[in-house]
């Protein structure tokens, strides 16, 4: 895989790709990295999770082959370019290492930190996939904030053709251009955001959902209704009610915080409901119930 440098000329090559975490969001961009080439690496934290991560991927890819998109040559040689592992020593060889633990600013400072220390070459990118911590943050935990920018993917990895590049006021130029170069190498479209809490999407998208909740809760419409309107009025895919369930209330009450934080505004302030059912662990979908029943 071959990136330009912009700002010198020179000719970049990233081949080994390291991504931390496993779950939807790792496994889909170890799986696109794979798919476009790269030799990846992708940590969990045990043995267990690690091999449900692969087998996430290989369900994925099978059904690549079933739809006539993938041969099954191909598939095979795309798992081969891939490694899970659960030490993360590991991504010590990697040019670029793409974090994507849960939204834990905490762990993900830890993470930042152990990388800045493990990874050998100096010129490696070191990404987040954080949908709404600020990239400044995490890149005061490395002693290379220059080499550090957000790489926000959009679930399903696969599937979703967006990624958003978060540079800082720290992040060199350079950086941040094979960055991009990278992501259109495995098939992405780019959109370049400044580092604050929210970046693009979900600072114009979390409100959205927001207002459509304190809409149910008030009682003006039913959940169904609010989400067929926006359907068939918008032509939008999912309803806001339906999208915030398959996204998880977790997360969306998670990015509501964040957001709230860091601009004081009521409208990123999370409703009542959202709040409570957080709390009574109705996540959506994956808990199997939120404002609707999954089960």
């Amino acid at each position: 895989m071959i990136a330009c440098n912009v700002e010198t000329g020179d000719t970049v090559t990233i081949e080994r790709v390291g991504v931390v975490g496993g779950g939807l969001m790792g496994s889909g961009i170890a799986e696109v990295s794979a798919k476009a080439g790269a030799d990846v690496v992708m940590m969990e934290v045990n043995a267990e999770v690690a091999e449900k991560s692969l087998g996430r991927i290989d369900k994925s890819l099978a059904r690549a082959v079933e739809r006539g998109k993938l041969e099954e040559a191909e598939k095979a040689a795309i798992l081969d370019r891939l490694n899970v592992t659960t030490d993360l020593g590991d991504m010590a060889d990697r040019q670029l290492v793409v974090e994507a633990v849960t939204e834990n600013e905490d762990l993900k400072k830890q993470i930042f930190t152990s990388l800045d220390e493990i990874v050998a070459d100096d010129d490696a990118i070191l990404a987040s996939n954080t949908s709404s911590i600020p990239i400044t943050r995490l890149a005061a935990a490395t002693n290379r904030p220059d080499h550090v920018v957000g790489m926000h993917f959009f679930s399903p990895v696969p599937v979703m053709a967006l990624m958003e590049l978060v540079t800082t006021v720290m992040s060199d130029e350079g950086v941040e251009d094979r960055a991009q170069a990278f992501a259109e190498e495995i098939g992405k479209t780019v959109i370049r955001a400044q580092d604050r809490a929210g970046f693009v999407v979900n600072m114009l998208l979390v409100p959205y959902w927001l207002a459509a909740i304190r809409m149910y809760e008030a009682g003006i419409a039913s959940k169904e209704d609010i989400d067929t309107g926006m359907k068939l009025g918008a032509n939008h895919p999912m309803g806001p009610l339906e999208l915030a369930d398959f996204v998880g209330l977790d997360v969306t009450k998670f990015v509501a915080d964040v957001l709230f934080d860091e601009y004081k505004e009521p409208l990123y302030a999370s409703p009542p409901l959202l709040t409570r059912m957080v709390e009574a662990g109705l996540l959506g979908r994956k808990s199997g119930r939120g404002f609707y029943n999954y089960t």
